[in-house]
């Protein structure tokens, strides 16, 4: 673009109607009647893109206002600009997940790609086949992922999650212990006297550790930690072939109970409960695919 055009002012999107009319109507008061203006107004309009454009543009015959050689020049480029500018004023995002191909990031916690992601993953498997699911961990570069559109929702427990991104809450969460079946001195109930007592697995890693971690503290509460990890991997099969017993959210220790066949215990002392929550970043709240996607997570988990 040469410097001139870059200092040249724009044109009224006006006048390039008014130049799209006469070039049709060869009418001068046809396209005054057609923009509901008077035609003294259309003929001072018609005399600003004459100076623009240095060039007479309609000149009057006997048939009427005939279009100069200038004007046919010019008249692909006017309606393709009047098009383009008309189409962008009925912009609406369109998203259609029956053939969509996009690919979706999520940043979750462990426990939802355990108890939620296969839940999401058979729902658009049968709904979207063509999308395509990631996942990334929930961590310090969460907020990060989410404003660089990197990752398109953050599902779970997200506490250290930016102020600026929107949330809606889906469900709440309390604690309970799983044991083995077959637990040699735990029967349907597991008092706070056997809690310390027996021996434990502690998941080290998770926003969810603090709250366990916390509550122990607070109430004084000491636990015979066997065995730590990092995650929640191997933990049902460990708990079913040992007397460890662990401590864990509901909803992923009644999956792991389910998968493992263990017993689900009520936690014998409080522990703060917590909301799993979806968040986006507001640059993309009107953004059609990510709609779609958050409205299925509401869907598919709200009280759940």
């Amino acid at each position: 673009m040469s410097e001139r055009q870059q200092q040249s002012p724009l044109l009224d999107i006006h006048l390039l109607q008014l130049f799209e009319l006469l070039y049709t109507t060869q009418s001068v008061s046809r396209a005054a009647e057609q923009l509901g203006m008077a035609q003294p107004t259309v003929s001072i309009w018609l005399g600003k893109l004459r100076r623009k454009f240095n060039d007479p543009l309609f000149v009057r015959t006997a048939s009427g206002m005939q279009p100069t050689r200038g004007a046919e020049e010019m008249i692909v480029t006017v309606r393709a600009t009047l098009d383009s500018l008309r189409h962008l004023s009925n912009w609406e995002s369109r998203f259609d997940p029956t053939t969509s191909e996009r690919r979706f990031r999520i940043c979750m916690t462990d426990a939802s790609r355990a108890t939620l992601l296969p839940r999401l993953l058979a729902h658009i498997r049968s709904e979207a086949p063509r999308i395509r699911l990631g996942t990334e961990r929930i961590d310090g570069h969460t907020t990060r992922l989410l404003e660089s559109g990197e990752a398109d929702l953050a599902l779970g427990l997200v506490p250290d999650v930016g102020p600026t991104l929107y949330q809606q809450s889906l469900f709440t969460q309390d604690w309970v212990c799983l044991a083995n079946r077959q637990h040699p001195r735990i029967d349907n109930e597991l008092s706070l006297a056997a809690y310390q007592q027996e021996e434990h697995i502690s998941i080290i890693a998770g926003t969810g550790y603090r709250l366990l971690d916390g509550a122990l503290e607070r109430l004084n509460i000491r636990r015979r930690v066997q065995l730590e990890l990092p995650g929640f991997l191997g933990v049902g099969s460990i708990v079913s072939t040992t007397d460890l017993i662990v401590t864990l959210p509901r909803q992923i220790g009644e999956t792991m109970a389910r998968a493992a066949g263990l017993k689900v215990l009520a936690c014998p002392f409080p522990i703060p409960t917590f909301t799993v929550k979806q968040h986006w970043h507001p640059r993309f709240h009107h953004d059609a695919g990510n709609r779609w996607l958050r409205g299925v997570c509401s869907a598919l988990f709200l009280n759940s």
